[in-house]
């Protein structure tokens, strides 16, 4: 059961809908749920699921009742097991249901191909060919069609009308009326023939058979609907992908011992083995060994990322290097891979604008295609036209029409567009989200952390001119360095160590130091190599090099230390927070698509300026409390902005919430991200750019498919209404429009974003 609380009064729950056809299935769930009391549903047609919004007093299981009453199935989707990350239904393979239909579509084409071909095709008419013709096409009308039956039935009880009642009885009119001509109609004797015509034509005395119409119908809606589920599968396939990432089972290190045990098994605070080319099999901090892993699956990231003892790891990212001990940190529904899978699942619930208008046409639209197919039957009647002809008319109207493709706009698009952005890093909450990055015109952006990498690195290094070179000093500020717990020795040390070159001589490798001391408030000193290396702050006597280094760091607020050997400065390392490379790009993206960039940061006045000149910011708020965050944000809403908040802190949550889009880094806190809309997963601001441009290239798809839905039934009712669209075409348009709007949306999948070149530094 997927129940969750969502405020003091108010609980969610997802329900599993079976049965639902078209739009008009979709808003009678809806308005059915909607009769309880203090009850809201939003109900997707693409993932057959519907988001349930609840008093307590209204229990699941009444909730299930309701949907049932209504004429449709539903139940309660499995909880997962302890250690198991919670599982979409796209993540399922085919079904015993599934196979089924395919199995009567095929059994359909058997019977319906000979009946086509032999009423479209003069002159392969034989002596009693209609009824052959008529034996086959009894089972498609009873047996093939029985499904649509069996649904306008259930409707016709529960006082409602869907796109199956249309197809039940565009297919019993044209079978009976086929019935009546060759029984009655004077088109069952020997040798008859019936020339074929893509208009409907008068019967000249000897009434028309409509066979291939009581075949095509069941055969391209059931050929339409199996394309479409092949189709929106392959919208979930990203999903489907993240699912597939979770382990089945993992090794665990008790002691000495190594066992291999189900994922379900293990526990917060178990030692887990990852060998070169496994998975990691969840969440947890590295405690021995080094290696690299890829990321790309999980995050979008796409270059594998080192990682040693005491770093963090996600779960279902690629150990691409050495051996790796893992101490587990989070388990099954915790991890970080099944809050990306529950948050995907969860933005493919939701409903833009558009389609909740299209869902309330839709729910008038059978109904009055019904009344408009009586109504053409009898003014036909009533201007003295052919019975045959008013038939063909009606019948024409009732298959043509189709609310599918509506139904269908935007969850597939969603799906298509959601799985997408979870490939590329981005985590989108649903279609108010991605109408709200549609319309962004002002984003404000934290600083550390979010366009800096919020940890001590060395910015740059200063040799003196002709000493003894930046590379040896550099392996003795490390070396000596090593001893020293301060977040500025050991940003040396790092760098140090990836800054040497490859360690293929004596000389790459950080020697030992000893002697070592820590003078407080200064510096360290040690004997390296038999020498006396001393990284201090700076004094007042410099080489002129040094000291123009100095001012320039005192400028952009970094750290500047002196690496002084044998009482000698021989260079200057500048170490601060230091810019994300992937800022530059990402700013310089955002001012191309209409977006202003503001920085606002708790830090100091001359590092927030430093960030944002070298990253061309104009606007900048400095020393601001998660006060005074929340009041920007207000001031620039009311302003007349539609504002986006990217932050990765709790003193972000404030903003994240008043704004008109909170955007979180996906290295940031639980609570920053539990209070965006939109989460980066790589922790990479170019990713926002990437957001926006996937949100604007979704909701255009959305369009273009409601456009399509609209103006299809705006151009073939007609033509069904005068009588210039045969039924077997009718039926053939409609099944290709629902497939069309899929195909249009599945486009999305192979969605690029377009990146410029990135401003050198």
């Amino acid at each position: 059961m997927s129940v969750e609380p969502v405020a003091e009064a108010v609980m969610t729950t997802d329900l599993t809908v079976g049965g639902m056809t078209c739009a008009a299935c979709v808003k009678r769930v809806e308005k059915k749920l909607g009769k309880l009391d203090g009850v809201t549903a939003t109900v997707n047609l693409a993932t057959g699921r519907a988001r349930v919004s609840h008093p307590p007093q209204v229990s699941p299981e009444e909730l299930v009742a309701t949907v049932e009453k209504a004429g449709y199935t539903a139940a309660l989707p499995e909880p997962p097991r302890t250690n198991e990350p919670e599982k979409s239904a796209e993540a399922e393979p085919e079904d015993a249901d599934a196979r089924k239909e395919r199995e009567r579509l095929l059994v359909t084409a058997l019977l319906a191909v000979p009946v086509l071909v032999l009423s479209m095709v003069p002159v392969l008419q034989f002596r009693h060919w209609q009824w052959l013709c008529f034996a086959l096409a009894a089972p498609v009308a009873v047996w093939s069609a029985w499904p649509f039956h069996i649904r306008a039935l259930r409707g016709l009880r529960h006082s409602t009308a869907t796109m199956d009642t249309l197809v039940s009885l565009g297919v019993v009119a044209s079978f009976a009326w086929s019935a009546y001509a060759l029984f009655l109609g004077g088109a069952g004797v020997p040798g008859m023939r019936m020339p074929f015509t893509l208009l409907p034509s008068a019967s000249e005395g000897v009434a028309h058979i409509y066979l291939e119409a009581a075949v095509a119908v069941p055969l391209f809606v059931l050929t339409g609907r199996f394309l479409e589920a092949r189709a929106r599968r392959g919208t979930g396939a990203a999903l489907r992908s993240l699912a597939r990432l979770a382990a089945k089972g993992v090794s665990v290190r008790d002691g000495a011992v190594e066992r291999l045990v189900p994922i379900e098994e293990l526990r917060v605070g178990q030692v887990f083995v990852v060998r070169p080319g496994e998975r990691v099999a969840t969440d947890g901090e590295v405690v021995e060994g080094s290696s690299a892993v890829d990321l790309s699956l999980v995050t979008g990231e796409s270059e594998p990322v080192e990682v040693g003892p005491g770093t963090m790891v996600v779960g279902g990212a690629v150990n691409a290097g050495g051996l790796l001990l893992v101490k587990a940190s989070a388990v099954g529904a915790d991890t970080r891979l099944a809050r990306i899978t529950r948050l995907v699942t969860e933005a493919q619930a939701g409903k833009a604008k558009a389609q909740r208008l299209a869902d309330s046409v839709a729910g008038v639209f059978v109904p009055a295609v019904l009344t408009l197919a009586v109504t053409v039957l009898g003014f036909w009647l009533g201007a003295g036209a052919d019975a045959q002809a008013a038939i063909t008319a009606c019948v024409a109207v009732l298959v043509v029409a189709c609310p599918c493709a509506l139904g269908l706009a935007t969850p597939t698009a969603l799906m298509a567009a959601t799985g997408r952005g979870a490939q590329l890093g981005v985590l989108v909450g649903g279609p108010q989200s991605l109408e709200g990055l549609q319309h962004l015109d002002t984003v404000v952006l934290d600083k550390t952390g979010t366009l800096t990498s919020g940890r001590m690195s060395v910015a740059r290094v200063t040799p003196v001119p002709d000493g003894l070179g930046q590379e040896t000093v550099l392996r003795l500020a490390g070396a000596v360095e090593q001893g020293s717990e301060h977040p500025l020795g050991r940003a040396i040390v790092s760098y140090a160590r990836r800054a040497l070159p490859e360690v293929t001589s004596p000389e790459a490798t950080l020697p030992e130091v000893s002697g070592f001391s820590a003078l407080a408030g200064r510096g360290v000193r040690g004997l390296v190599e038999g020498r006396l290396v001393e990284v201090l702050a700076p004094g007042e006597e410099l080489p002129a090099a040094l000291a123009d280094a100095l001012g320039s760091a005192e400028k952009t607020a970094h750290t500047a230390v002196v690496v002084r050997v044998e009482g000698v400065a021989e260079a200057l390392i500048e170490v601060g927070d230091v810019v994300r490379s992937g800022s530059y790009r990402a700013v310089e993206r955002l001012r191309r698509l209409g977006v202003e960039p503001v920085l606002a940061t708790g830090d100091r006045e001359a590092p927030a300026r430093a960030v944002a000149a070298e990253l061309g910011i104009d606007v900048v708020h400095a020393s601001c409390t998660p006060e005074d965050k929340a009041d920007l944000v207000r001031r620039l809403r009311e302003g007349g902005r539609r504002v986006a908040v990217v932050g990765d802190g709790v003193n972000d949550a404030a903003a994240l919430a008043g704004a008109d889009l909170g955007i979180a880094m996906g290295s940031g806190t639980d609570v920053a991200i539990g209070a965006a809309d939109v989460t980066l997963v790589r922790g990479d601001i170019e990713a926002l750019a990437d957001a926006v441009l996937l949100a604007r290239r979704t909701l255009r798809t959305i369009r273009v498919n409601l456009v399509w839905a609209f103006g299809y039934n705006a151009v073939t009712v007609p033509l069904a209404m005068v009588g210039l669209l045969n039924p077997m075409l009718a039926a053939a348009a409609m099944s290709g429009s629902s497939v069309l709007v899929v195909a249009n949306s599945l486009r999305l999948r192979a969605w690029q974003p377009a990146r410029g070149r990135a401003r050198t530094r």
